[in-house]
Order: C-alpha cells, then structure tokens, then sequence
C-alpha cells in the first residue's frame, strides 16, 4: 500500500518488528491490569475531579523510589546506545529485555495498545514516536521515554540524546527545554498552585522564541501510569489543586523550536509538529516532601553529565531535589561529577 500521508518533516515511519510479548506463565512479574489485553482498568470507572489527588502512604512512596530508580538506570542505559547509524528498535530491545531481567515490566507494551517498550520520538516527533528500524542520522535529537513498573508501581522518565554532535539551534533548544523544566521542578513545595508551573516554563521559553506543546500534558502516577493532577506546560488557570505532601507526579514540558500545533500519524500515536520543526522534553517523576521536593527519577554517579546540565544558568550538574536531603545527595554526586568533566 501505498503511503499517501504528508509527514511534516524528514522523519518518516520504519518497518517495526512484532509486538513483544509477555509470557502468562512468567508468574514471578507484576503486571499492570492492561498487560495481557491492552485495556486498563484500574482507576478508569471514576475519573477524578483534578482538584482531587492522591497522597501516597511512606510505604507507597518507598516501592514508587524503586521504580523511579530502576527508570532511571534503563534510561541511562538507552542513552548511551543512542548513536548515529543505531535503531531505535535497537534500543527498544535493550530497554525490554533490561527492564524484564531486573524482575519489572515495561509499562508502555500494550498500553492502550502500544507496541513497543520505550516511546523514542526523534527531531520533530514530540512525543509517543514508536521504535523502529530506522537508523539515527548525524546530529539528531532524540527523546527516550522510559516506564517501568515495579512491585506494582510505575515510575516514568525521558531525557534527550543526541546522535553525533549538535547544530547550534538544537543545544539552543535542548538548553531552553531543559531550563525551564528544571525551574518549574525547583518550584515545587507544598501549599503551592499546580497551575503556576506552566507561566514559570512559558515565561521561560517566549522570550527565547520557543513555544509548548498545549496537547499533553504531566500527569499524577503511582499504582495508575496516569491520574491527577495535570501538569500543564503553559500558563492557565485550570483549578488542577494545591500540592501538598506525598503527592507524586510528572513535569515534562514538550517545546518546539517553531509551531507547537501537533500533527497526528495514521498510527495513532506518534505526534508530531505541523511544520517539520524539532521539539525536546525532559520528565521526572517527583514526590513533594514537608520541606520541598525530590526527583526519584534522579540522576546518580553513573549517569551521564549532558552539556545542559554542565551549562545550565539554573542548575549545574544534577538536580535532585530541594529537600535537604536531596540537595545532601546531589551536592555529593556533582563534586565528583563537576570536577571531572
């Protein structure tokens, strides 16, 4: 058949391999309600109201540190395969069979029906970019979305990657995302309006000429992959509540370097923008404390050090949080790290 659909951009869909499967008789993994039959359940007979949001218990929090923290070394371990002339269903692979070996599952196989593990969504591909066999070019940037649940909790991370070397307008771009995703994170503490996340990043971005993708948005996560509160990446004055204590979300801002209008595949899950331009994100998965906030998808002293990181006027080296004991941890990691570099 022939393929009629006018891409915006020079990313065009591959071949994919069959969807993985997940043997029943693997009796020792976890799986979430929608891993045999891609519909899930839990959670989806009584939306919430937005206002209306979990507060995980200690132990809750515990088991969501480890899936944050299994996250954060499959998606260490994607970054460094991503190279130019490598597949993305080449990462997928390492990211499927690394997530099963460490005894979880990959929370995006047969989610609502997604094929694949990881979602790898490359230059202008915003996000849910399906692994494929198309080969990384020189100089592309690419996003891996990572989500792993363990023990009967998800935790959900995605960094960008760049395949060979980047063009100036792409560290521009890469920087900006990165920035204004660490600002909005620093401003998290209890008592404060989930909405004014999204002026912070939108007053960010604007005046550097860079837009946010309005279409999705962060989401509340723990035993559910998403529930509330909804993280927008712009400003509004949606009534999404107040953080408080033991709430555990998402902040990934989606920005594009032109429109951030969103063109849909005939796949029905990749997106992309209208005009071919690139877009970045970065995602943690964070817990608000008594005393601020913690990224349990953090970083630790086997990550990479990304030049945004290195070159951030916000944050230098790792950010970890803004709890003491976060800044503990992180203050300890970037001595090593900083001065290595």
């Amino acid at each position: 058949m022939i393929d009629t659909f006018q891409y915006a951009g020079t990313v065009k869909p591959g071949t994919q391999s069959p969807q993985r499967k997940i043997k029943q008789s693997n009796t020792k993994l976890i799986l979430p309600d929608y891993a045999l039959d891609g519909r899930p359940k839990k959670g989806s007979k009584s939306p919430l109201l937005p206002w209306i949001i979990e507060v995980k218990t200690p132990e809750e929090i515990t088991k969501m540190k480890a899936s944050g923290k299994l996250g954060r070394y499959i998606l260490d371990l994607a970054g460094r395969a991503v190279a130019p002339g490598v597949t993305t269903d080449e990462i997928d692979t390492i990211v499927h069979e690394a997530i099963l070996e460490a005894g979880a599952y990959p929370s995006p196989l047969n989610y609502h029906g997604f094929p694949k593990s990881c979602c790898t969504s490359v230059n202008e591909v915003i996000c849910h970019g399906i692994p494929d066999d198309r080969k990384l070019m020189e100089g592309d940037v690419v996003n891996v979305d990572i989500t792993v649940y363990l023990d009967g909790y998800h935790g959900d991370c995605s960094e960008m990657f760049v395949a060979g070397q980047p063009d100036p307008q792409a560290k521009a771009l890469l920087q900006a995302t990165y920035d204004c995703w660490i600002k909005a994170c620093m401003f998290v503490q209890p008592g404060r309006d989930y909405k004014e996340l999204g002026a912070i990043m939108e007053d960010h971005i604007a005046p550097l000429g860079f837009d946010s993708v309005r279409n999705f948005c962060g989401h509340g996560i723990g035993s559910v992959f998403h529930t509330t509160p909804n993280i927008l990446h712009y400003r509004n004055n949606e009534p999404n509540g107040q953080m408080a204590t033991g709430h555990t979300f998402t902040i990934e801002p989606m920005i594009c370097e032109g429109s951030a209008k969103v063109l849909n595949w005939p796949d029905d899950w990749t997106a992309t923008t209208v005009d071919g331009k690139r877009s970045a994100q970065f995602e943690h998965t964070l817990v608000i404390t008594p005393d601020g906030v913690e990224a349990m998808t953090g970083k630790d002293e086997n990550s990479m050090l990304q030049f945004w990181e290195k070159e951030s006027q916000v944050h230098k080296g790792f950010w970890l949080g803004t709890s003491e004991a976060a800044k503990k941890r992180a203050e300890t990691i970037n001595a090593a790290i900083l001065e290595s570099s």
